[in-house]
């Protein structure tokens, strides 16, 4: 990764963290709060090498689980995972593909999901805390989704993020 790609790289991260953590909450329902990380972590997925990658979305998942607020290790565990289920499957597959952009996000937030409900279950003697994280799913799904597609509206949707 040149330097170039890097400081877009940490400047989108940086916006995404501000706008999704100070900017929105003012605005919107728990529930309808896109993940730009994850969004962010699957184009990585999807574009990027499996040595930078892995790395970088066991970070953005500290990155989400530190401004989130949940419990630290959460959602860097579900992105890790869910970047190497992604990589393993990207190779045979045109990646450039919008559409499956958009329907890997929608799998992998569903996907976490389930991982996330399945550790938290796991591990926390809160009563109500499936009932809570059920009632979200839908429409994170349906959000992530969106913010997906206009993530393939950008002219740099269609360029290599680094060689492989």
């Amino acid at each position: 990764m040149n330097r170039t790609v890097a400081l877009l790289f940490f400047s989108i991260v940086l916006s995404s963290i501000v706008i999704q953590v100070s900017l929105l909450p003012l605005f919107l329902r728990p529930s309808f709060k896109p993940d730009f990380l994850l969004v962010i972590m699957v184009f990585i997925a999807l574009r990027g090498s499996l040595q930078s990658g892995a790395p970088l979305a066991w970070l953005l998942g500290m990155l989400d689980d530190v401004f989130s607020g949940m419990y630290l290790g959460l959602n860097a565990f579900t992105f890790l995972i869910s970047f190497i289920v992604i990589k393993s499957v990207s190779d045979r597959l045109y990646a450039d593909s919008g559409i499956l952009f958009i329907l890997t996000v929608s799998m992998v937030t569903a996907a976490g999901f389930v991982i996330n409900l399945l550790l938290t279950v796991m591990f926390v003697s809160s009563p109500g805390i499936a009932y809570s994280m059920l009632s979200d799913i839908i429409p994170r799904i349906l959000i992530n989704a969106f913010v997906a597609s206009i993530v393939t509206l950008f002219p740099l949707f269609d360029s290599q993020v680094e060689a492989k």
